[in-house]
């Protein structure tokens, strides 16, 4: 039977549409998923964490209001948070170009997110980011590949939490060697927690908070020894900023010579007396993103609480660690050969800025916690905890967790910068 040419055409057409159709409505789907939710929403992240991510973790309460996102590929780091559901604000900050490029650095990979695990210290004689006898310059600084780039097994799961291993083995500035079994579990805390362990009176505010155990233990023939190095846990958290961002940190009250120092803040270079005030006990840092710095407290003046306050935004964030002893000692991260390897600090702040040549890797800023150094024979292990808390409410309610915690109020606060 001979087909018309006309109908034969009109037959391929519409194979043709029929084919197409599938697609192009994938296209519009696809085209509407990325218009669901701005940028800087946790819709947005989530959605392009698990894009990026084959593992991405996602916990959330019963109303979907308080989440949090983990990512096993990145050491088990919590991403980012959020405490008013898929439109609300996320918190952590996330390179996005770095993260879509799937490339990776030599030295560093600042991927970003929350919260994310590391060992220290950084400089002198016992670092881990440098080499035996290089020079601490940049061009010899190199983050290891197993807190870096390598991925975190997940040994455990529930509605509520995660739990992670790494083993690792890694070697200092000075030759010793480290064989390390790292444990991390993440659990987003709900309301009624947030209370207790903050001893609130109030629950008229909306919040997201987690709390990670981070377990280091030593699993080398060897114990961990003070001459020849000392690793500390370490903790960074990477914040979205805004232009009013005021890191808050309540200090122990005291004399320089009974107490030291009220602040550090000579990592970078002094920071300057426009971004960086104290009284008898706080200590408050301009945390804009615009101007690269960093502070830290040492165990004679460090509590267990640091915080900030984004008066733009309205939100008020507690981090918590278990309150340093005296007597503690903490790694040096100095980039030099040190005269006193264990005088570090156990909370710190950053604030992110341009550098000399005008690029720069945020904006964000950082809350930073440390263990005290270890110093752990085979088969011992240390456990350092960390909660991240962020809150939002009416002044008055922000007011009085803020008075109760940071030691000063919201208005105190904003008037500072």
């Amino acid at each position: 039977m001979k087909i018309n040419k006309y109908w034969c055409g009109l037959l391929i057409l519409g194979m043709t549409l029929l084919a197409c159709k599938p697609k192009k409505q994938e296209e519009a789907q696809n085209n509407k998923k990325e218009m669901s939710f701005k940028k800087g929403s946790f819709g947005y992240d989530r959605e392009f964490l698990k894009e990026q991510y084959k593992g991405t973790i996602v916990l959330e309460s019963h109303d979907k209001k308080s989440s949090i996102i983990l990512s096993p590929e990145l050491q088990g780091r919590v991403m980012t948070s959020t405490l008013n559901g898929a439109e609300g604000m996320s918190f952590g900050w996330l390179n996005y170009d770095l993260i879509s490029s799937k490339e990776t650095k030599e030295h560093f990979n600042p991927t970003g997110g929350e919260e994310r695990f590391w060992l220290g210290p950084e400089g002198g004689q016992f670092s881990i980011y440098f080499s035996k006898d290089k020079s601490f310059e940049f061009e010899n600084w190199y983050v290891p590949t197993a807190i870096d780039t390598e991925e975190f097994k997940v040994i455990g799961k529930n509605e509520n939490s995660v739990a992670f291993q790494k083993k690792m083995n890694l070697v200092n500035y000075t030759g010793t060697k480290f064989n390390i079994d790292v444990q991390r579990e993440v659990t987003i805390l709900s309301k009624e927690q947030i209370k207790e362990s903050l001893q609130l009176e109030s629950d008229d505010f909306l919040s997201v908070a987690y709390e990670t155990k981070n377990i280091v233990k030593n699993i080398g023939d060897k114990a961990w020894e003070k001459d020849s190095g000392l690793l500390s846990i370490w903790l960074l958290s990477m914040m979205t900023p805004s232009p009013e961002v005021t890191v808050v940190a309540p200090i122990k009250v005291g004399s320089e010579s009974e107490k030291g120092i009220k602040v550090n803040d000579n990592y970078f270079g002094k920071v300057a007396d426009d971004r960086l005030k104290s009284t008898d006990q706080n200590v408050f840092f301009k945390a804009d993103g615009k101007s690269r710095g960093k502070i830290g407290f040492s165990p004679l003046r460090a509590t267990e609480f640091i915080g900030s306050y984004d008066a733009q935004n309205k939100v008020l964030t507690i981090l918590q660690i278990q309150e340093p002893k005296a007597e503690d000692k903490y790694v040096n991260s100095a980039w030099e050969l040190q005269d006193d390897p264990y005088s570090g600090d156990a909370l710190n702040s950053y604030n992110d800025g341009p550098l000399e040549d005008g690029s720069q890797m945020g904006p964000f800023y950082e809350l930073e916690s440390s263990s005290p150094a270890l110093a752990l024979v085979p088969g011992e292990s240390y456990n350092h905890t960390q909660r991240m808390y962020h809150f939002k409410s009416s002044k008055e309610v922000l007011n009085q967790i803020s008075k109760q915690i940071l030691k000063v109020s919201i208005d105190e606060i904003e008037a500072v910068f």
